[in-house]
């Protein structure tokens, strides 16, 4: 009988925010490329698929006791689901549970006892993911003091980070929802919402900040 590896909060993180993480616009471009643009997925469906199964079943619960370690469960639920299902409804199906732990771990400080711009934003990202108005409010804002207290280097792309919640706001004000999510959750879209799919572009299509020659 095959036995589960068993994964650790902190081999997720080490896996998640890779060593070679620093002050520099050309680096983090390329770390943004491979967060959100798919360069993980193989991965994560090579070594983690299992642990989500064990997430949605409530079996790392035990991982919330400290910062990092719910940090890493976060992930695991609001991350590691849309990179293995794309597109379907089981992308989307951990994100209230997701919400929750954002929320829970911002007002007991487990947010605040974070150390770089990276783990705070992938904590907070599920309330940008939300379909509820006061949840992408409070991503913005705690993205955009991410952004007042970048380095210069840093700067530019924390501010694409805030701008995408931003836009995520703006679509959440315009049509109630994430049209794009309307065929896998099995939802009919409007007229309007056919025309925005059709003529303009989704929010998580929109490009990274490119390297420029004048930023490090």
């Amino acid at each position: 009988m095959l036995t589960q590896e068993i994964v650790t909060a902190e081999e997720v993180l080490q896996f998640w925010f890779p060593s070679h993480l620093g002050n520099h616009h050309a680096t983090m471009v390329r770390q943004f490329e491979w967060w959100f643009r798919g360069g993980a997925n193989a991965a994560i469906a090579e070594r983690f698929s299992p642990l989500l199964e064990q997430a949605t079943r409530g079996e790392l619960h035990y991982w919330l006791d400290q910062p990092r370690s719910r940090l890493a469960l976060i992930i695991v639920l609001d991350q590691f689901s849309r990179s293995l299902y794309p597109g379907t409804r089981r992308a989307y199906q951990q994100d209230q549970q997701a919400i929750a732990l954002a929320l829970q771990g911002i007002a007991i400080g487990h947010y605040a006892g974070l150390e770089t711009p990276w783990e705070k934003t992938f904590f907070f990202l599920p309330l940008g993911h939300s379909e509820q108005l006061q949840h992408v409010e409070q991503a913005i804002k705690l993205a955009e003091d991410l952004v007042e207290q970048a380095t210069l280097e840093l700067r530019r792309i924390l501010e694409h980070s805030a701008s995408q919640a931003r836009r995520h706001r703006d679509v959440i004000v315009r049509f109630g929802r994430h049209p794009h999510r309307n065929a896998a959750l099995g939802r009919t879209s409007t007229p309007e919402e056919l025309e925005y799919l059709a003529t303009e572009q989704l929010v998580h299509t929109c490009p990274i900040p490119p390297i420029l020659p004048s930023w490090p």
